[in-house]
């Protein structure tokens, strides 16, 4: 199976304060909210969802094609595309824009605050699915709004099976909108916080989402996940990881987990502890695109925590 990866293409510029957001915002002066976080170090990162699922995955042996748009400044962007033999046959540049920044600053205790600029991101909708050939699978992940709103039709009408992940981009849409990606998707996959505001806005309760497709996700950070399938509740643990540097990024690893355990039709617990164990692998490292292993290493590591191994 081939994968097609619809999502944000992004350059992270990564930073950390070494203090506690909550210490420094106080709580009844939201309404005249005026603060400052002094940051000890600054990264800038290649990013962005669609890349990010589609490296992870690329580290597993399986190819995808991530599809989004770019701007002027993507150059060595794409230099790093090429070293990692990742396919930019579906990624767009648009010369008047800048690629899409993302400013995310983290606390000690893993809170972030992110600041985005779209930029090409919102011409996203120029890039259509019918352009990508023999693709059986599809993620919808955070992009431009029409985009996402567009892929998504293209993939139910194409026939293919794919997983809404509305990820930071949920606040852009309405109950009308909501409902039409649930109803059209396959799977859906959202963290704690994004499935109660998922189910706030389209006023229907966990029940009732779970009922519209075949598998409901929702990450719990460093307490696992839960996956939802048919009369299912499989929980999955978190996987401890040795270290923990930098959350961004675990979830689009997450979520290549799940593409690869449902190209390989994986049951739903196998797909779970793939999915955890790619997050783990990603926390001990700074940046979303900066850790490595091997297929063979990754087969152990499943071992070593799973006592058992990847069904073959």
């Amino acid at each position: 199976m081939t994968a097609l990866v619809c999502g944000s293409i992004a350059y992270d510029n990564i930073m950390l304060f070494e203090g506690n957001f909550e210490n420094q915002i106080l709580a009844e002066q939201l309404n005249n909210l005026n603060v400052s976080f002094l940051s000890s170090s600054m990264r800038r990162e290649f990013g962005g969802c669609a890349i990010n699922i589609a490296y992870n995955l690329k580290l597993l042996g399986y190819d995808s094609y991530p599809m989004g748009s770019v701007g002027k400044d993507f150059g060595p962007y794409s230099t790093w595309l090429e070293s990692k033999g990742i396919f930019q046959n579906h990624i767009r540049t648009f010369d008047e824009v800048y690629t899409a920044q993302a400013f995310i600053i983290t606390d000690n205790r893993g809170n972030q605050i992110t600041v985005f600029h779209p930029g090409a991101m919102d011409f996203s909708d120029k890039i259509k699915v019918s352009e990508a050939e023999d693709v059986d699978i599809g993620i919808l992940s955070p992009d431009g709004r029409n985009g996402m709103i567009s892929h998504a039709k293209e993939f139910f009408e194409a026939e293919i099976p794919f997983i809404f992940d509305p990820g930071q981009g949920l606040p852009m849409f309405n109950k009308d909108e909501l409902s039409f990606f649930i109803e059209k998707s396959t799977w859906v996959i959202v963290n704690d916080y994004e499935c109660q505001m998922l189910l706030d806005r389209v006023n229907l309760n966990l029940s009732e989402v779970r009922s519209k497709v075949e598998a409901f996700i929702v990450t719990h950070g460093a307490n696992g996940s839960t996956i939802y399938s048919g009369g299912q509740e499989i929980k999955i643990p978190a996987v401890k990881a040795s270290v923990s540097k930098d959350p961004t990024g675990c979830g689009d690893a997450y979520r290549a987990g799940l593409i690869y355990g449902l190209s390989n039709s994986y049951d739903w617990l196998t797909i779970g502890r793939i999915s955890s164990l790619l997050g783990s692998i990603k926390v001990e490292y700074n940046g979303t695109q900066n850790h490595f292993f091997t297929k063979d290493e990754f087969k152990k590591m499943y071992l070593d925590n799973f006592s058992s191994p990847i069904p073959e």
